[in-house]
């Protein structure tokens, strides 16, 4: 299992990618964050068809702005380039497996096609 670590950079090319990338927002002072991490890293490992990454709040303080995280830990869920879930908080392991599951049943041609209609407006 591996987790990327997210910068301005490479951020992204690797949320846009096809398929589901779950990002988990923290920092090293954050006391949640360092709860939550074990378990996230438990369900990257149950989860290897999935892309897991990590954005560090502090180093990354532009990318955290600018996705308006304002509370952290935080969790992001892209599928297939578009963000279904996006949730400050810390979440037990079943809670997190439930959100995986709950975005790889999505329709994404339902997804796409209500977006496009909401373009047309």
């Amino acid at each position: 299992m591996s987790i990327i670590k997210l910068n301005k950079e490479n951020f992204s090319s690797v949320t846009s990618a096809k398929g589901i990338v779950m990002v988990d927002c923290w920092a090293e002072w954050c006391g949640a964050c360092k709860t939550f991490n074990p378990i996230y890293e438990r369900v990257a490992g149950k989860y290897t068809h999935h892309k897991f990454a990590k954005i560090d709040a502090t180093t990354e303080k532009d990318l955290i702005s600018s996705l308006e995280i304002e509370n952290i830990p935080a969790l992001l869920l892209y599928r297939d380039g578009f963000l279904l879930f996006k949730q400050p908080g810390y979440y037990e392991e079943d809670k997190l497996k439930d959100i995986i599951n709950q975005a790889e049943n999505v329709d994404m041609d339902e997804v796409k096609a209500h977006i496009e209609a909401q373009n047309e407006k």
